[in-house]
């Protein structure tokens, strides 16, 4: 199974924009409460990317323009975390489109597989459904999906298949976390999916407008 080693695993320039972030936020004071700021601003995450979703669809990152997005990278057969977050992210959505349903129509939650090579569209299309309509699932190519990792700073490794299993059982290690996007298609926060729905709830409330 997944290993709590690789959660999350993020590019230093990453981890400089939360820190800086960080100070500004300790640095405000007085004149009432600052603006907050995006705890991923500035960091060099998101990008283009051409998939293929649930429906056999090509996507392409400007189909998103103009929308909130997170993006969650996993995989269908993930025996632990994947469907865990998964969970968590989509009752943390519709705990908050309940609440703010104006909000809610201009987010996108996005779950990209990590495993093209098990996860069709139409492998995908089942699992993202066990979750909610709203949920997009993405797939490609090896090289597709191997670009938008790389422009999401996510780690993730095939592992051999147990002993005695046959090979498409392996497994495969990969960062834990859900970007949320604005949008821009620049980044905002993490969102805490490895908590539970409220939390994420309580994360979309502060940063979609």
């Amino acid at each position: 199974m997944d290993h709590p080693s690789f959660l999350p695993i993020i590019a230093r320039k990453c981890l400089a924009a939360l820190a800086l972030a960080t100070c500004l936020s300790l640095a405000a004071c007085g004149g009432g409460s600052p603006t907050p700021e995006a705890p991923l601003a500035g960091a060099q995450l998101g990008g283009d990317f051409t998939l293929v979703n649930q429906a056999g669809k090509t996507v392409h990152a400007a189909d998103f323009a103009g929308k909130y997005t997170v993006f969650y990278f996993g995989y269908t057969y993930c025996p632990d975390v994947c469907p865990l977050d998964t969970a968590n992210l989509m009752q943390g959505y519709h705990a908050f489109a309940k609440a703010h349903p104006d909000k809610a129509a201009r987010l996108v939650p996005i779950f990209v597989s990590i495993d093209p090579a098990r996860d069709t569209p139409q492998v995908l299309g089942q699992f993202t459904g066990n979750f909610g309509k709203e949920l997009v699932g993405l797939t490609g190519t090896p090289a597709q999906i191997a670009a938008v990792a790389k422009e999401y700073a996510v780690y993730y490794q095939k592992r051999a298949a147990p002993k005695g299993a046959a090979p498409e059982a392996y497994l495969m290690d990969h960062s834990r976390a859900a970007y949320l996007m604005g949008p821009d298609g620049k980044p905002i926060a993490l969102l805490p999916v490895d908590q539970n729905g409220p939390a994420v709830a309580t994360e979309l409330a502060r940063w979609v407008r």
